[in-house]
C-alpha cells in the first residue's frame, strides 16, 4: 500500500513535473522518487541519468540499497560516492556509467573536479534528499557548484522534512514550477508516538537511563547524546553492566558505522547510541523508544530524534531527559511541537538503589576510555580495538555479580 507522499508526489513526477516534498523520516519518501526514476529508465536506460544528493553517507548507502532492490530486475546499476571511501576504487565504478548516482555533496564535487571523463552534462533527474539538512551541514555552496554543471532541462525533486529560508531559496534556485506535496504539518510528530519527559538531576542520568532499559527490557532503544564522546562513554558503561549496546556517532570509520547500524538492525544489540549524525533518514524499520538522553539543543532535532520510533503506522515511545540546565530548551521544544508532554512514571528510590553499580560501571568506562584514547595516539593502533569487540567488554566481568540484568531481577 502506498504512503501518504508517495500517493501525492509519484502522479506529479510521472507527470514530468517537478516536485518539493515535504515529509518527516519514515513517510516514504525514497519510494517517492526513486519509482518515478525507474519508470523513466525503464523507457531508456540511459548511463549517467540520475543524481541524488543526501547529507550523510549512510543514508547514501541506504537510498542505494532501496535502488538496487527495486531496479534489480530492469538492470539498475547505482554508485555511492561519500567521504570515507578510497576517491579510486569510486572512480573506477563511475568510469562504468552507472545510471543512478548517490552522493554527499563534498565528495562529488571532487569527483566533478578531480575524476578524469566524469561529467553529468546529460543528467535527467536531480533529486535532493533531506535538503534542509544538507544545507545545515553547510553544504550551500557545494550545491550552488553542482546545480552549475548539470543541464537546466532536468526534472528535480526537492524533499525535507521542514521548510526553512534556505530550502526556500533552493527551491527557487534549482526548481521549476514544482508542484509542492506536503504531508507533514508544520512541526508535526506523529499521532502514534507516546512522548514523555523525565525531569532529573544531571549527575543522576545514567542511573535514569539504566533503570529505563531495565524497565522496558525487550524493546530495541535508540538513545541520542550530544556529543560523541558522550555516545562511546554511555555505550562503554551499558556493556560494563551486561546491556548489549552500540555507539554509531561520527568519529567512527565508515565500515565501523555500517556495521553498528547493521548490528543493531539484525538486532544482536539492542541499544543504538546515536549522534544527530545518525538521526534522520536512517531506514531502521524498529525502533520501539527513542530516548533524548541529552536533549537537543535545536527544537527542530527533536522531530528529527523522535521520528525514528512509530514509524509507518506503528505506535513507539519517546522519553527525553531534563535536567536543571534544560528547562527552556525543552520548553521551546513544547512550544514547537504545540503540546504539553506527560511526565514518565519512575521510582526515585528504585532507581537510587542502582547507584553503586552504575558508578563502578562509570569509572571502568572511564578506563577504558582513557585507554582507547592512549592506544590511538600510538603508532600503528590496533584497528580492531573495537567499538563493539568482545575485548571491549573485558572490563565488565571486573564487576562484582556479574550482568546487571540478572542482578536486577534477584533484586525485585
Amino acid at each position: 500500500k502506498p504512503t501518504k507522499i508517495q500517493i501525492e508526489a509519484i502522479p506529479v513526477a510521472l507527470e514530468g513535473r517537478d516536485v518539493i516534498g515535504l515529509a518527516e523520516t519514515g513517510s516514504g519518501k525514497t519510494g517517492a522518487f526513486a519509482l518515478p526514476i525507474l519508470q523513466c529508465l525503464l523507457a531508456s536506460a540511459q548511463r549517467l541519468h540520475s543524481l541524488i544528493l543526501t547529507p550523510t553517507r549512510e543514508l547514501a548507502f541506504q537510498i542505494a540499497e532501496q535502488f538496487d532492490a527495486l531496479g534489480s530486475s530492469i538492470g539498475v546499476k547505482t554508485a555511492v560516492v561519500v567521504g570515507g571511501i578510497d576517491m579510486m576504487s569510486q572512480a573506477l565504478v563511475l568510469a562504468k556509467k552507472p545510471h543512478v548516482v548517490i552522493a554527499t555533496p563534498g565528495r562529488l564535487i571532487d569527483h566533478l573536479e578531480n575524476t578524469k571523463g566524469f561529467n553529468l552534462r546529460a543528467l535527467k533527474y536531480l533529486v535532493m534528499d533531506e535538503a534542509d539538512r544538507i544545507l545545515n551541514m553547510d553544504f550551500e555552496s557545494e550545491v550552488d557548484k553542482i546545480l552549475k554543471v548539470i543541464p537546466r532541462d532536468r526534472r528535480t525533486f526537492l524533499f525535507s522534512a521542514t521548510m526553512t529560508k534556505k530550502v526556500q531559496k533552493l527551491q527557487r534556485a534549482a526548481l521549476q514550477d514544482p508542484v509542492k506535496c506536503t504531508v507533514s504539518s508544520k512541526y508535526a510528530t506523529v499521532d502514534k508516538l507516546q512522548q514523555y519527559y523525565i525531569f532529573i538531576p544531571s549527575k543522576y542520568k545514567d542511573c535514569y537511563l539504566v533503570s529505563i532499559l531495565n524497565e522496558l527490557a525487550g524493546n530495541s532503544f535508540m538513545v541520542f547524546c550530544g556529543t560523541c564522546n558522550n555516545a562511546q562513554r554511555v555505550a562503554l558503561l551499558l556493556r560494563n553492566l551486561g546491556i548489549t549496546a552500540i555507539p554509531l556517532h561520527g568519529q567512527m570509520s565508515q565500515n565501523k558505522r555500517l556495521g553498528a547500524l547493521n548490528k543493531f538492525k539484525s538486532k544482536s544489540r539492542s541499544v543504538l547510541l546515536a549522534t544527530d549524525v545518525a538521526s534522520r533518514g536512517l531506514d531502521i524499520p524498529h525502533v520501539d523508544c527513542v530516548i533524548n538522553f541529552d536533549i537537543p539543543t535545536h527544537s527542530k532535532d527533536y522531530i528529527h530524534r523522535v521520528g525514528r520510533t512509530a514509524r509507518a503506522g506503528r505506535s513507539g515511545k519517546s522519553i527525553t531527559f531534563v535536567t536543571q540546565y534544560d528547562v527552556e530548551l525543552f520548553q521551546r521544544i513544547e512550544a514547537l511541537i504545540g503540546k504539553k508532554l506527560p511526565a514518565f512514571p519512575t521510582q526515585e528510590e528504585e532507581v537510587m538503589m542502582l547507584l553503586e553499580r552504575v558508578s563502578e560501571a562509570q569509572r571502568f568506562a572511564r578506563i577504558e576510555m582513557k585507554e582507547s584514547s592512549e592506544k590511538r595516539k600510538r603508532p600503528k593502533a590496533d584497528e580492531e580495538e573495537a567499538d563493539d569487540g568482545e575485548q571491549s567488554s573485558g572490563v565488565r566481568k571486573k564487576i562484582k555479580g556479574g550482568s546487571f540484568r540478572g542482578r536486577a531481577k534477584r533484586g525485585r
